[in-house]
């Protein structure tokens, strides 16, 4: 198993750049000085938050040539700062969590003695209790994480399964994301790892922040836009941990 880091930032590719550049630059010149700036991370950040740079990737997303990273980390970014979530970690956590999520076999718990993954909850929960001290860090994680991906993205079809099937609803979504990043939070590796500060904002400001990913879903933006790999992975988690 492999944990998500804080890394969208240091990911980005030269069509990103080139984007960046064509969305803010006015001038031929204004290029080398905004490389510059992208170079140095305090006025990397500070470009990341224009609003001009989030505006275009909304009015342009049908035929963006971003990468993920850069798609969700501006959105993400804006959504959790008008939620009153100022971390740039979270941010860059909650973007990086939904830009691998993209990738279909991601969005799995690969547990060290389990021949199969761990595609749903009780499945996880349940491993937990043989699970050795590291093992269990990271099935905690990774509960924490599909909780808040499946509660964010998909809060319509929690509330249509709890309503009409008597499936869990998004209250113990929450319940189960908030107790899993802070059981995560106090874990010596999540210190090792430098995520206990995002894992301990994720547990005190869960509701928040799913609730700030609800409107990146519902009202700012289609995640089938961006490529195949999202769309495939949007069909495959609606038959898989919900349970």
């Amino acid at each position: 198993m492999t944990l998500i880091q804080p890394n969208c930032r240091v990911q980005f590719t030269s069509d990103d750049l080139d984007f960046i550049i064509d969305s803010l630059g006015k001038q031929p010149n204004d290029r080398e000085v905004l490389l510059q700036l992208l170079s140095d991370e305090e006025t990397r950040d500070l470009i990341l938050d224009d609003e001009k740079l989030y505006r275009a990737i909304l009015e342009n997303r049908g035929c963006l040539r971003v990468s993920n990273r850069l798609y969700f980390f501006v959105i993400v970014r804006s959504v959790l700062r008008k939620a009153g979530i100022e971390d740039r970690g979270v941010a860059d956590y909650t973007a990086e969590l939904l830009a691998q999520y993209s990738q279909q076999d991601r969005t799995r718990c690969r547990v060290p003695g389990h021949e199969e993954p761990l595609d749903y909850f009780f499945e996880m929960l349940a491993a937990l209790q043989k699970a050795d001290d590291r093992n269990a860090f990271y099935i905690r994680a990774h509960i924490g994480n599909h909780s808040l991906f499946l509660s964010g993205v998909f809060p319509q079809r929690i509330r249509y399964r709890a309503e009409k099937k008597g499936f869990p609803d998004l209250r113990y979504y929450e319940a189960l994301g908030q107790s899993s990043f802070k059981i995560a939070s106090d874990h010596r590796l999540a210190e090792r790892y430098e995520l206990a500060p995002i894992y301990a904002t994720l547990a005190d400001r869960f509701q928040e922040t799913r609730q700030a990913l609800n409107d990146m879903s519902e009202r700012l933006v289609s995640l089938g836009d961006l490529d195949s790999g999202i769309e495939k992975l949007l069909l495959t988690s609606l038959n898989q941990g919900w349970n």
